[in-house]
């Protein structure tokens, strides 16, 4: 029987799939990702040349389009990791009613959010809610919006840029498991996106938007522009960040970069009812870039 080939170009047999998945519920996860933590950012050069050159041969990482194209510049693994592009590398599609895309990637899932549940996989839903990690009184403006989850695999860009323009308003850490986020992963264990670490952040954009970055196995830091690192996190309980005072809110451009992975995962765009419009012939698998066009704003009149 032919393996089942994941957005990451990994081939997963369909006997050793159910294996890999159980077995993550034995790991020591957060102790793994913490290992993996210190060890990209190890400034050895032997080590860190060493991961970076094992990283580009099993990937075929692409560092023509890299601000650095000399792998053994950058200072460690999670530099080169999370490395800036050339200036132009990542055109923003410029019409004022493009929602683009705001990582590299592949779509996972999207489409309408039906009565609060979001499509993990087939067979398998979770509630915004839960994602949220909210009273569900706050995930009623979503219940019938639209949703888009976007897949980075190893080898893709890292860096995480706005959908369209906004001004952030509110930022929740909410601790978790660290479940790998590959094809079996989530086909495989209930609630995954909802159950794994994630920072959620809020935008006023034509109505409330939020980008939800989900963490995963090896995932252990995820930081944005005004923070800085979020996770790890001293202390893993649920935070909330309140950016609502105008002094505090930042505005972002389409296109702007507002964060980054340290290892890579999913982001998940959620938006109201009626605001969004996806483009026709996008769905599972389809190849996403960075500040291409995903759909178009809709305007309340």
């Amino acid at each position: 029987m032919a393996g089942i080939t994941g957005t990451d170009g990994l081939t997963i047999q369909p006997m050793t799939a159910p294996l890999r998945v159980a077995t993550q519920h034995l790991l020591p996860q957060h102790a793994l990702t913490s290992l993996v933590y210190r060890l990209t950012r190890c400034r050895s050069p032997w080590l860190k040349n060493l991961l970076i050159r094992s990283f580009c041969r099993a990937y075929n990482v692409n560092l023509a389009e890299a601000e650095h194209t000399d792998a053994t510049s950058y200072s460690t693994f999670n530099a080169f990791f999370t490395r800036a592009l050339q200036s132009g590398a990542r055109p923003v599609d410029p019409a004022p009613d493009a929602l683009v895309s705001p990582v590299d990637g592949h779509i996972s899932q999207i489409g309408r959010i039906s009565d609060g549940l979001l499509v993990q996989a087939k067979g398998r839903d979770y509630t915004v809610a839960a994602l949220l990690g909210s009273e569900a009184s706050d995930a009623t403006r979503f219940a019938n919006g639209n949703f888009a989850t976007l897949y980075l695999a190893p080898h893709n860009y890292h860096r995480i840029h706005m959908p369209c323009a906004g001004r952030l308003r509110h930022m929740r850490y909410v601790p978790g498991h660290l479940f790998s986020v590959n094809d079996a992963s989530v086909a495989g264990i209930d609630q995954l996106f909802a159950r794994n670490e994630r920072l959620v952040c809020s935008f006023d954009a034509n109505g409330q938007m939020i980008v939800c970055l989900v963490g995963a196995l090896f995932v252990g830091s995820t930081e944005t522009v005004w923070h800085g690192a979020v996770t790890p996190a001293r202390e893993r309980r649920v935070t909330d960040f309140d950016y609502s005072d105008p002094a505090a809110a930042r505005a972002f451009t389409k296109g702007e970069e507002m964060g980054r992975f340290n290892m890579g995962s999913t982001v998940i765009l959620m938006f109201e009812e009626g605001r969004v419009e996806w483009d026709a012939g996008l769905g599972a698998g389809s190849e996403i870039r960075v500040g291409r066009r995903m759909g178009r704003l809709l305007r309340r009149t």
